[in-house]
């Protein structure tokens, strides 16, 4: 089975009580072998709280 873009996002969360914000999420995808170009979308995005993995997914993919 091939994963989905939401499945690579979801294992470098691995970790993360949710809901989470912004620095406990950049801090699990640094831990958990993100590229760097994820943690600095992550560390660049507006949004300061995250709900679960389908938001930060959202925020990575989906509304750029």
């Amino acid at each position: 089975m091939r994963e989905t873009p939401l499945d690579v996002t979801v294992k470098y969360l691995e970790g993360v009580q949710w809901p989470a914000d912004k620095d406990e999420v950049v801090a699990a995808a640094e831990r958990n072998g993100a590229p760097a170009d994820v943690v600095d979308a992550l560390r660049s995005s507006e949004h300061e709280r995250y709900a679960g993995p389908n938001a930060v997914h959202n925020a990575l993919w989906v509304e750029q």
